[in-house]
């Protein structure tokens, strides 16, 4: 709980009023739908809407008071409760910092290209069998999202799991200067958002940026396995440690090997069944082990820990659906996510004796490269034995031109010019007993897909 005076002096900001009202404020919101009687609610404009416009209602649900960025028209019992500052977000991101100082927990964050939001939720699966912990709703994971997460920790809470995501330059230096993570683990780096950054190496050093809010002794982890990133990490002139398969990685995974909807790896000797499809989950079990390991807990543990694991909602999940099996994985793509998810299908294809079926729609954000990544994706799919491929999208025609110049049959090829069409053909190339790979961008919304499935099949 903080005081309407204190939140004033830590944002600096005016009072709508000129009057300093004895208030105590519960908790932040930046949305009326949920907003609870006791919070301050902080007016967010996005390009698609505009909390300004609902600051009144959000006192009429109870709120004891507004941070916002330009006047409103309220009667003047509520324009005492108002707080005037230059930009609500970074008001948000300067409370959220000064709360995090207040925090005794320990706070982990994770980055990369791809797995952060699996290594945070293995982490926390791990993590809260021992230790209080709270973590991000969802992808909480932008200038928005994080303030959030770390404004609804508790002093209770002993640890605090943090997500940096990025689409541009200089955010996650942003976000970690909030953070200050007592320990930072980069799962790995990719292309990715290369709209934004233009190049991989740009991308690792945004990546990499974590480190700048390392809290005095803090650790970063990083990929061992990627040179790219340790040649970087290694001109960063800090301390790190490493997680991979490589013999000189501090925390050395073995043995790696997936069998249908689950794999095993060795750790310290130790084979470890992981209940999660793909190399990649292994890959993160094995960067979230580096993390409970540095927090001091045993192997046994956290292989008991991992026993009862779940996949993340839209990431990786394997779903049976009458008589055709569906991996979705629908939440985001880039290029590394979608050759682990090929991986995937090819696998079980093979172990299930089942036609591999890709519905692919494009990967955002890639930039002037797009075309090639597509032609490559599709390159991938069809060396990978995947027998019939649909895809929807501005780059369909690329992915289906780089299957086809590998060696897929054309006839066994489909393109759509977007996700909604291929649902409404979906019945037309789908066959029982088929296993379907279901993954593109968030902004291809492939989860219809797989509901259009769940109606076509059960």
């Amino acid at each position: 709980m903080i005081t309407f005076s204190s939140l004033q002096t830590i944002l600096n900001a005016r009072s709508g009023s000129g009057r300093v009202v004895d208030i105590t404020i519960d908790a932040v919101s930046t949305d009326t739908r949920t907003i609870r009687p006791g919070e301050c609610f902080f007016a967010i404009s996005g390009p698609n809407f505009d909390g300004h416009h609902y600051v009144a209602q959000a006192f009429d649900k109870g709120a004891v008071c507004a941070v916002v960025q330009r006047d409103i028209d309220l009667p003047p019992a509520q324009k005492d409760r108002l707080l005037m500052v230059d930009d609500t977000i970074k008001a948000m991101g300067q409370l959220a910092a000064w709360y995090r100082s207040q925090l005794p927990a320990k706070v982990i964050a994770i980055t990369g290209s791809a797995g952060k939001t699996t290594t945070r939720h293995i982490t926390y699966h791990v993590l809260s069998k021992f230790f209080r912990c709270h973590q991000a709703t969802k992808s909480f994971n932008n200038h928005i999202g994080l303030p959030l997460t770390i404004l609804a920790a508790r002093p209770e809470h002993q640890i605090l799991l943090l997500e940096l995501g990025t689409n541009h330059p200089g955010e996650i230096g942003y976000l970690t200067r909030i953070a200050r993570p007592d320990i930072a683990l980069v799962t790995c780096v990719a292309a990715a958002h290369l709209e934004g950054f233009g190049s991989v190496e740009h991308i690792i050093r945004e990546k990499l940026s974590i480190s700048e809010g390392l809290t005095p002794g803090g650790l970063l982890i990083v990929n061992g396995d990627q040179s790219e990133i340790i040649c970087y990490t290694m001109s960063l002139n800090r301390p790190y440690l490493m997680f991979g398969t490589g013999s000189a990685c501090d925390f050395q995974g073995q043995n790696l090997k997936t069998q249908g909807n689950w794999g095993e790896l060795t750790l310290e000797g130790l084979p470890i069944k992981v209940p999660m499809p793909g190399r990649a989950n292994l890959m993160n079990v094995l960067a979230a082990w580096a993390i409970c390991k540095t927090m001091g807990m045993s192997l046994s543990d956290f292989a008991n820990a991992i026993k009862d694991i779940e996949p993340v909602a839209m990431r990786m999940n394997i779903e049976a659906i009458g008589p055709i099996k569906v991996i979705v994985d629908c939440y985001n793509a880039n290029p590394a996510s979608m050759d682990n998810a090929i991986d995937c299908l090819s696998t079980l294809s093979q172990i299930d004796h089942q036609r591999a079926v890709f519905v692919a729609g494009c990967m955002a954000e890639l930039g002037p490269a797009s075309q090639k990544f597509h032609y490559e994706l599709g390159q991938k799919a069809a060396r990978g034995g995947i027998q019939f491929i649909a895809a929807a999208g501005p780059f369909a025609s690329d992915i289906i031109a780089g299957a086809t110049h590998a060696g897929l049959n054309p006839a066994r090829c489909k393109t759509f010019t977007d996700t909604q069409i291929l649902c409404d053909n979906l019945h037309e190339f789908v066959r029982p007993a088929d296993i379907v790979l279901v993954k593109g961008s968030r902004s291809a919304g492939m989860e219809k897909a797989v509901e259009q499935l769940r109606k076509l099949y059960t």
